[in-house]
């Protein structure tokens, strides 16, 4: 699925479900029912604060698990995505940490959502898990035996991790889109909380052609107009919740000043974007 036919508005902001500790991880509590009460709190929150897309992620899972995860947590998400699907009228999206896009491929199409990111589709990254190898081949094959349309929104030399051999974010953009088949890439700081830089976007951009480049991470109501002016959409969390610390909820009020920020900059400079050459190869 194109996604444009996914996300209605253009320079779409899509913000972040933070699932409570699931089963299996380290952290369960043994208490399902109180994650999905959180996830549902703050789905609400997100909806009610305007963002245009949702995506549910295991971030509250570490220390992750390098690529499949226990059964126990593609249950346990199937069950929340389906909840939240009946709560919110918006496209939703699933990353199944770290990187088990088969999962989450999954569970999008058993669902009936639109997209999933992926932490590494193509190259070989060094994380604290690990070594993990893209499995774009894989997950692309698997896509076609499930007859899905769901979109792969991939990292492009994702957070928390490091490539091997020297890293050409040029190449790594053209590889992903040429090579891995994504949809749309992402592009984030070094970590969570951490955002591009405004070079690196003008570069992925530049590099991306007509595919879009979606910021990651960092991104917050002061520094969003600046970089949005480089991306064509912005996936966010950190910064949406109260006081923006990581481990609080969703603060609906800190979504609505998030969204009046990046849609005013999407109002101003959308004319002068079109009219750079940072997306020219």
């Amino acid at each position: 699925m194109e996604l444009k036919q996914i996300f209605k508005a253009s320079n779409p902001v899509i913000g972040v479900v933070h699932l409570s500790p699931l089963p299996t991880s380290a952290r369960w509590k043994g208490k399902l029912k109180e994650v999905i009460a959180r996830a549902e709190q703050e789905a609400t929150a997100l909806s009610a604060g305007g963002v245009d897309a949702i995506i549910i992620e295991n971030f509250f899972d570490a220390p992750f698990t390098k690529d499949c995860v226990d059964p126990a947590v593609v249950s346990a998400m199937t069950l929340i995505v389906d909840r939240l699907k009946g709560m919110v009228m918006l496209p939703i999206g699933i990353n199944v940490l770290r990187n088990d896009a088969k999962s989450a491929m999954a569970i999008a199409t058993c669902t009936d959502v639109q997209f999933i990111r992926v932490n590494v589709l193509t190259g070989v990254m060094a994380t604290d898990q690990g070594l993990i190898e893209g499995k774009a081949h894989e997950l692309l094959r698997y896509r076609r035996e499930l007859g899905s349309d769901v979109a792969i929104l991939a990292d492009v030399l994702v957070k928390h991790a490091r490539p091997l051999g020297t890293p050409n974010l040029t190449t790594a953009v053209q590889d992903t889109i040429e090579r891995g088949l994504a949809d749309g890439v992402i592009l984030s700081g070094w970590a969570t909380g951490s955002p591009p830089t405004q070079e690196d976007l003008e570069l992925a951009s530049a590099a991306a052609g007509d595919t879009p480049v979606f910021i990651g991470s960092g991104a917050n109501w002061e520094n969003i107009p600046q970089l949005m002016q480089a991306a064509d959409g912005v996936i966010v969390s950190s910064s949406l919740k109260r006081y923006g610390k990581i481990g609080e909820t969703i603060d609906p009020i800190r979504v609505s000043q998030f969204v009046e920020a990046a849609k005013s900059t999407v109002k101003e400079e959308k004319g002068a974007k079109s009219n750079t050459s940072v997306r020219q190869l």
